[in-house]
């Protein structure tokens, strides 16, 4: 049974034996009592009751209905934007203030109320150690985690790599978006594309015990409209059966000129829980494309940095395009052999076809922004199969318990590309009033340019001990990964095969709870993965590594009751890859960040909850091939960030909340030596969200202003130098339940 809808229950009956112990009435003469009882507390369902007595004596109680509102989930803190739990890789579902690392979970209503297109709008709102460059109609959703970029490819599906779709994520099949800070090679294994700064884990929705039918439209400036329908019901003896479709689509202009984004997806969660046996099925088909995609411009050696035009303009050809199908599943199942030992094994396949047709590299030649752009077509398709197997158990040797787990996982990723580097001549334009007007180029796709296949097999174990009455928290854990590549390039005719690189990744983490609302912690965890030569060197497709990163990290959790703190400070280590001046990829030289973050949520006043932080990282390449740009920072990350989300409940006008939303960012490198730079800049959101019933039915009003006062600013995209962050954009969305 799902645990938050148990607590609801368990709530409940409690709150209903309460109540016939308080209120005996045996005898009632001759007069008919109504009593009303209002509760404050967090109820999901409404009860009634009766009380009969000898009729020659007295008359029937009427029934007592007693109807309590629901607040915040149990499973969440106060305000129901952030989870008091979330998923720490193998180790299972652990609570925040039992959790040796920086974790935070977002809720499905957080979620609805932000109205979240993409997960990097969910996990980069008020995070301050998530960042990214709010570039609008990008071929990728883009965001750094601790000053590292990470892949979108290394999304997590309820913990397994290779199912979430390849380039974007649209959030509505998802109750909880979980981000993990740092690297998790011991907890999930080796990311397949090298993210290292952190992972995100995405948990598809389950039928609740009360059935579901919402109905959300949509509206995003500068004509986008949309819908999605969410349904959830149970079936069977004891509800034992839940289904629960989601469905959506988006179509139309966003507020970048010339600039259209359609989104479809549709999404079917299927799950059956027996006495011992629990087992869960989610399938999704999903459609994501951009006309007018934002691919970025770079600045030719000795031009200086432009200043940004009006933050709507379209910089790259309005008749480009990039286009993404992808489909997966996963099945799952769940046994307890006994009361203290569970097996359980997992399995998906995902699949993803890709089309690009626009720019692959527009540069400013000189200051007055004119700029010329080189047109390229890519085609893809790639095929990934991933599988999780396991045993999770717990024992006490004397007063020390333990909660154990064993597993081994596999994972396989066939990728075919098609396309032409660069077609046509370079097209002429100025930043600050471009014109693609007859510049269209029709597309046509090569035969497959680029074969590589990535196989990756792990097996782990690792063990929890606890101490003093479990204050204390000791995970101590190995796992061992094998990893086999092949790529095949037929440019060059070269084909690189490596067989069985192999390595072993150990992971220690300690919690000492000073109380219930008191804990501080430390952990030294590794990763380890592989990266990729990028398309535009001459050595494209090859695999580089398996190479490790290391953290050690310090921190504490304070939680207040209505307000929850978090702090650490932290050391990351990795290896750095770079194209040298031959346009050859390697990986010689390493990065080193640290850096402290300070983050919170809740409320700290009645009616008002706060949400966002305070963090500062510093990305500096330690080591370098020949000390060249050695100590420099590295480019694209911001050094510091500051965030802040309010809300506010006025007591003046019931079922009103107002919202607003703060973001600074420090500047970020643009060169490697560092003589380039984007200044900081300070974007402002607000908005307001009302409650109220419509025959009967509940309905939810939503309406934001992201970057109201439409600021123009430079970010770095991936590929290239700049890109202007979104303009000001107004969204709407009303739901309905029925």
């Amino acid at each position: 049974m799902n645990h938050r809808l148990a607590n609801s229950e368990s709530c409940s009956q409690y709150q209903a034996n309460a109540l016939k112990s308080q209120f005996k009435l045996n005898q009632i003469t001759k007069s008919t009592v109504l009593l009303s009882l209002t509760f404050g507390v967090s109820l999901s369902s409404s009860f009634t009751f009766a009380q009969t007595v000898d009729e020659s004596q007295t008359t029937s109680l009427p029934t007592i209905k007693v109807e309590a509102q629901k607040n915040d989930s149990e499973g969440a803190y106060v305000g129901g934007q952030v989870a008091k739990s979330s998923q720490l890789g193998f180790l299972g579902n652990k609570s925040v203030m039992d959790t040796p690392f920086s974790t935070i979970a977002y809720t499905e209503q957080h979620i609805e109320n932000i109205q979240a297109k993409d997960i990097t709008e969910i996990i980069a709102k008020t995070d301050p150690t998530v960042f990214t460059n709010n570039a609008s109609g990008g071929w990728s959703e883009n965001y750094y985690i601790r000053g590292f970029s990470s892949s979108t490819k290394d999304m997590l599906i309820n913990g397994m790599f290779g199912i979430s779709p390849y380039y974007r994520t649209s959030p509505e099949m998802f109750e909880q978006v979980e981000v993990l800070k740092g690297p998790t090679a011991l907890l999930n294994g080796m990311t397949p594309s090298g993210s290292v700064g952190g992972t995100v884990n995405l948990v598809t929705k389950r039928a609740n015990e009360t059935p579901l039918t919402r109905l959300t439209t949509t509206y995003m400036s500068d004509s986008q409209f949309g819908g999605h329908l969410d349904i959830g019901r149970r079936f069977g003896e004891d509800n034992a059966f839940g289904a629960r479709l989601n469905a959506v689509y988006r179509d139309g202009g966003a507020a970048v000129t010339d600039q259209d984004k359609k989104t479809e997806n549709v999404s079917l969660g299927l799950d059956w829980r027996g006495e011992r046996t629990r087992l869960s099925a989610d399938l999704y088909s999903a459609k994501d494309r951009v006309d007018g995609v934002t691919r970025g411009i770079s600045l030719a050696k000795g031009v200086s940095m432009p200043k940004a035009p009006d933050a709507d303009t379209q910089l790259n050809p309005s008749w480009g395009f990039a286009e993404t199908k992808d489909k997966g599943f996963i099945l799952r199942g769940e046994y307890d052999l006994t009361d203290s030992l569970m097996a359980y094994a997992a399995y998906g396949q995902s699949e993803s076809d890709y089309l690009y047709n626009g720019a692959i590299t527009a540069t400013v030649v000189d200051q007055a922004g004119n700029y010329n752009t080189n047109i390229a077509q890519l085609a893809f398709e790639s095929d990934k199969k991933s599988a999780d197997f396991g045993l999770k158990g717990k024992f006490n040797t004397g007063s020390v318990g333990h909660q154990w787990v064993a597993n081994a996982t596999y994972y396989k990723q066939d990728l075919e590309e098609f396309g032409l580097r660069s077609v046509g001549s370079p097209i002429a334009n100025n930043i600050y009033y471009p014109v693609w007007t007859g510049t269209e180029i029709a597309v046509q796709y090569l035969p497959p340019t680029l074969k590589s296949a990535l196989e990756q097999k792990s097996y782990g174990l690792a063990d929890t001990m606890s101490f003093a009455e479990d204050k204390v928290l000791l995970t101590l854990g190995l796992r061992h990964q094998e990893i086999v590549s092949d790529t095949f390039n037929a440019a060059t005719k070269v084909r690189t095969k490596r067989d069985k690189d192999s390595a072993t990744s150990p992971g220690a983490a300690i919690t000492y709870k000073f109380s219930d609302k008191i804990s501080v912690y430390a952990n030294y965890i590794e990763g380890f993965s592989m990266t990729t030569a990028s398309r535009d060197a001459v050595n494209a497709g090859e695999f580089f590594g398996p190479y490790k990163t290391k953290q050690q990290e310090l921190g504490v959790k304070w939680d207040l009751g209505t307000f929850t703190n978090t702090f650490s400070v932290f050391n990351i280590k990795q290896p750095n890859g770079y194209l040298d001046e031959n346009k050859v990829f390697s990986v010689d030289g390493e990065q080193r960040n640290q850096g402290v973050e300070w983050g919170f949520y809740g409320s700290v006043l009645e009616n008002i909850r706060l949400m966002g932080g305070l963090a500062y990282v510093d990305p500096e390449l330690t080591k370098t091939t020949k000390g060249i740009n050695q100590g420099k920072t590295a480019i694209g990350v911001a050094k510091t960030q500051a965030k802040l989300g309010a809300e506010w409940d006025p007591s003046m006008l019931q079922n009103l909340t107002l919202t607003a939303n703060a973001t600074a960012v420090s500047k970020q490198y643009i060169s490697a030596d560092n003589s380039l730079a984007v200044g900081g800049h300070t974007i402002y959101d607000i908005g307001a969200r009302y409650k109220l019933e419509i025959a009967h039915h509940p309905v939810n009003i939503r309406g934001t202003v992201n970057n109201v006062t439409n600021k123009a600013y430079w970010g770095m995209p991936q590929l290239s130098n700049l890109a202007l962050g979104a303009p000001r954009t107004f969204m709407l969305s009303a739901s309905v339940d029925f």
